[in-house]
């Protein structure tokens, strides 16, 4: 089975892609939503975490998620640290989970890909591109957030300029009924490779 890394910057809409494939019958796992239930659920993460940010990055069982993104975008030191924790536990679910599928190719959605140096464990690289107003005011108002404190998110990636050229295929994520024909002929191309 093919391995299949879904990539881009905060904001650029890699959700929003991965539902499409989705909707074509595409396994997709989200690498953030399983990393948040993984620190949760791990003691050995969770453990890690307390030990890296203090017992106030949990309240009760609930990430202080608050307080987890204060830290660590203003702390390269510490978003490193996380990561080296978080990361690896993801990485073991994900295979975990890729062999319980039935499907020609699966989708891996992280953010990451290029800045943990990890594009040599899939087999293709989708990159989701949009401008960076667009991404910075999609972002203010999921997160509920400030353009400054995206700003400050957004420093800690690699521009789309500088991954473009280590992707397979570009998707750009400005008009949903574009990306969606995109995604189709993305997905069309990584059917014919399988």
């Amino acid at each position: 089975m093919m391995i299949v890394g879904l990539t881009g910057g905060i904001g650029s809409g890699k959700t929003t892609v991965a539902n499409f494939f989705k909707e074509l019958g595409v396994p997709i796992y989200n690498s953030d939503k399983e990393a948040r239930k993984l620190m949760r659920t791990s003691k050995k993460v969770k453990n890690a975490i307390i030990e890296l940010l203090g017992e106030e990055a949990f309240t009760g069982k609930k990430l202080n998620k608050t307080l987890i993104s204060d830290k660590i975008f203003n702390n390269k030191k510490l978003l490193q640290k996380l990561n080296s924790i978080v990361h690896p536990a993801v990485r073991a679910h994900f295979v975990k989970w890729e062999k319980k599928q039935d499907a020609p190719y699966v989708i891996q959605e992280t953010a990451l890909i290029f800045e943990n140096k990890s594009q040599d464990f899939y087999d293709k690289i989708i990159l989701v591109v949009a401008l960076e107003a667009q991404r910075i005011q999609r972002v203010s108002e999921r997160d509920g957030i400030s353009e400054e404190q995206v700003q400050n998110r957004l420093m800690n990636q690699l521009e789309d300029v500088e991954k473009i050229p280590f992707a397979d295929y570009v998707i750009e994520n400005t008009n949903l009924s574009k990306t969606k024909k995109e995604v189709n002929r993305v997905n069309k191309a990584l059917l014919d490779y399988c």
